[in-house]
């Protein structure tokens, strides 16, 4: 299943967010959304995942998910959304109740996702057990358990510290490598960005709007820390962006 953006504008009030947003996200790639400060990524993905409606324009869901999708749209964000009073197991299994899946299936999916999110020999620890990647893993395989068509990703490895966030984007990376999913990722770290994207949407300050959309072509699997291909477009992102991030900063500061 893909998704469209069909000349999204949106409205506050008064205040203009986005103005004329159009892209698409192919299935079986990950599209980054980066951009200023204020300038709409989160909105836009609310509008994706159909939490909110834009003031004009189309979202557009091309094609069917998979069969065995529970839920075709699925967010993870960078807070975890952990319940502490549950194990791994059991924060993974919520899901899979609330679609009435028990039993023998249900163990099965839960195997699965600890297995391929590398968390099997933590699955009757509690989240305050674990560390700030740990969490971020938990969250991932629950996503993962529902099979989705497209996962929403909002900010996921902001809370982390560099270390972890270096060692998550090898796993979503080994995680796409063996399975490609569809993702739509909305970051400020730009080299996040060019490790895990296929295509970056560069959006403007307010009101956001596409000023570019870089392709990378280099796969996944062979892009690596301190890689001088991905240095160079991470610094090309950069200049499209450093005078809009300077000003979006002062705008928040003059509010």
């Amino acid at each position: 299943m893909d998704l469209a953006l069909d000349a999204v504008s949106h409205r506050y009030g008064a205040v203009e967010v986005m103005r004329d947003i159009t892209f698409d996200v192919p299935s079986g790639r990950i599209v980054c959304i980066i951009g200023p400060s204020g300038c709409g990524k989160s909105t836009l993905l609310r509008f994706l995942g159909g939490l909110e409606r834009p003031g004009a324009g189309r979202v557009l869901q091309l094609g069917t998910p998979p069969s065995d999708s529970l839920n075709p749209l699925t967010y993870i964000f960078q807070d975890f959304a952990l319940l502490p009073w549950r194990t791994v197991e059991g924060n993974i299994s919520l899901v899979l109740e609330d679609h009435g899946i028990g039993g023998d299936r249900a163990e099965a999916i839960v195997a699965d996702v600890l297995a391929r999110t590398k968390l099997a020999d933590f699955r009757t620890a509690l989240p305050k057990q674990l560390s700030g990647g740990m969490k971020q893993r938990v969250a991932i395989a629950r996503a993962l358990a529902v099979n989705p068509a497209v996962m929403l990703m909002d900010e996921p490895l902001s809370a982390l510290d560099s270390q972890t966030r270096e060692l998550l984007m090898d796993d979503l990376i080994g995680l796409w490598t063996r399975a490609p999913f569809t993702a739509v990722y909305v970051t400020h770290n730009l080299a996040e960005a060019v490790r895990l994207g296929h295509r970056i949407v560069v959006l403007s300050r307010r009101p956001g709007q596409v000023r570019e959309q870089v392709t990378i072509d280099k796969p996944l699997g062979e892009r690596g820390f301190a890689d001088p291909d991905l240095d160079a477009i991470q610094r090309h992102l950069w200049s499209l962006m450093r005078e809009e991030a300077m000003a979006a900063d002062q705008e928040l500061v003059d509010v």
